[in-house]
């Protein structure tokens, strides 16, 4: 008989994940596309823009293996993990293990830094984030520089994350990207006092709504081009 699997990764979870993937890779290529798909590479990076916000807001109020409270790296649950993982006996956890943690939050200020340096970017021909009349020319160049060097920080979080998820998978015999897919993880890993009983849907559209509308405000918000002043 196959063997019973609980919930743990709720469904809106789940979307944000493998849409953040997408519109990663998009942004990636649009990039290095060139001058003619900066356009699109800026409306994706406005819809990076409200999954980061639903992703705060969702750690906030999500389900429990949602919840940042839940899977906080302290350096307690660093240190045990570490500890017995290098001692052979690594503990298993129902979500985020500590150093996936770490991952989380690493992942959530990458992007977050570069979203908000891609507000203020220009390429010096055509196109410039909207809040880039808010600075001096030579502030915007250097958030534009550090954009091009943030994602080379992301690039390389994203190696470490496929290299601990190969880990996983070829040497402790975990799949982690099956659960992330359908949600659910074997009984025995997941005790049933832990596990979570829906998705929260409605919350979700409440949160998606509230994240939408601030993605909106933060772009339209945004000062007018200086040509406008006179």
């Amino acid at each position: 008989m196959a063997q019973e699997k609980r919930l743990v990764w709720d469904l809106p979870l789940r979307l944000f994940h493998w849409l953040l993937v997408l519109t990663l890779i998009a942004l990636w290529v649009t990039a290095e596309l060139g001058i003619d798909y900066r356009e699109i590479h800026m409306w994706l990076g406005y819809g990076m823009l409200g999954l980061l916000f639903f992703r705060i807001l969702w750690g906030l109020v999500g389900p429990r293996h949602a919840r940042f409270t839940s899977f906080f790296p302290t350096p307690g649950r660093l240190f045990r993990y570490i500890r017995a993982s290098l001692g052979g006996t690594p503990t298993e956890t129902v979500g985020h293990n500590p150093l996936g943690s770490l991952m989380v939050f690493l992942m959530i200020i990458l992007l977050g830094s570069q979203v908000g340096t891609g507000l203020f970017a220009t390429d010096d021909i055509i196109w410039t984030g909207p809040w880039f009349p808010a600075v001096s020319n030579a502030t915007a160049k250097t958030l534009t520089h550090l954009h091009h060097f943030n994602f080379n920080l992301i690039l390389a979080a994203i190696a470490l994350h496929l290299i601990a998820i190969a880990f996983h998978g070829f040497v402790r015999k975990h799949n982690l990207v099956l659960p992330m897919i359908t949600g659910k993880k074997e009984a025995d890993l997941v005790p049933a006092d832990q596990a979570i009983s829906n998705s929260q849907l409605l919350k979700a559209a409440i949160v998606i709504v509230i994240a939408a509308g601030a993605a909106y405000w933060l772009i339209t918000s945004a000062p007018p081009p200086a040509s406008l002043y006179y």
